[in-house]
């Protein structure tokens, strides 16, 4: 079964046999996700995602996939506080979903809408909202988790064309940051893509007033604005600001499932 992971640890398809009396409690802890160093975005959340986080792209093939950068280790998440609080304005829709998620048997032609029985915000004794009345007719708030993923999954399939697109044209280009920690160490983030300015101002003029109207250009723009923000991100840990350079394309790394981009690397 392909589900959509990464910190998601007991994905169980929802029933009303097995969730008849299930509820959850959701909240603002985010302690879920404090060891994802990133997550992957969607194409309409980067005018948003843009001004916190530097957008970056992971993967290989028809697998590439944009991400947030959140962390400048692995196991590292600088958005999420010592309280399990999101420290930024705008959560990435892949956090805002759990622990609701969709797994597909069939190369994602359907799918199944999954609960992740771990968070600790599901519960049998009706604090939050239920997933089935006492019929076992959904409830309103199922039906509105379904209809939120349902349009997650719309725009991540649009996303996809679009790296696809960047893609077929050529437009990556592998690169890395480097930084220095408190303590002297130096640190290298590699494993992601940027477009390529140099590249991109070599298409034909025909293909760039296409990506114009297109609103491909702009999603562009975007990530490479946001690209500053490894600079902002780094001051949470104290690191002198990072520099980025180009690297050697095997240093790309390669999503492990539809959506599951692999992070980025600190060594």
């Amino acid at each position: 079964m392909t589900t959509q992971l990464l910190f998601y640890a007991n994905a169980i398809p929802v029933s009303s046999e097995r969730h008849r009396d299930l509820s959850i409690k959701a909240g603002r802890d985010y302690s879920f996700a404090a060891k994802t160093n990133s997550v992957p975005l969607t194409a309409v959340e980067f005018q948003r995602a843009a001004a916190e986080y530097a957008i970056v792209f992971a993967g290989a093939g028809d697998s590439i996939m944009p991400v947030a950068v959140l962390g400048s280790a692995a196991d590292q998440n600088l958005f999420v506080k010592d309280d399990g609080t999101w420290d930024g304005k705008y959560v990435p829709a892949f956090v805002r979903r759990y622990p609701f998620v969709f797994s597909s048997t069939d190369q994602g032609k359907t799918f199944t809408l999954c609960v992740d029985e771990v968070f600790n915000g599901c519960n049998r004794d009706g604090r939050g909202e239920r997933l089935f009345d006492a019929s076992g007719e959904r409830t309103q708030y199922l039906q509105t988790v379904l209809s939120f993923l349902q349009d997650y999954q719309a725009h991540f399939q649009r996303t996809k064309a679009f790296c696809a697109r960047l893609n077929e044209l050529g437009l990556f280009e592998p690169m890395q940051a480097q930084f220095t920690l408190p303590d002297g160490e130096r640190k290298n983030l590699t494993g992601f893509m940027v477009v390529s300015r140099a590249k991109l101002k070599a298409l034909d003029d025909a293909v760039l007033a296409g990506m114009v109207r297109s609103d491909e250009m702009e999603m562009i723009f975007l990530h490479l604005q946001s690209m500053q923000n490894f600079g902002n991100m780094l001051q949470r840990i104290g690191a002198k600001p990072a520099t980025t350079g180009a690297e050697a394309a095997s240093e790309a790394s390669e999503l492990t499932a539809d959506e599951d981009a692999a992070p980025p690397v600190a060594h």
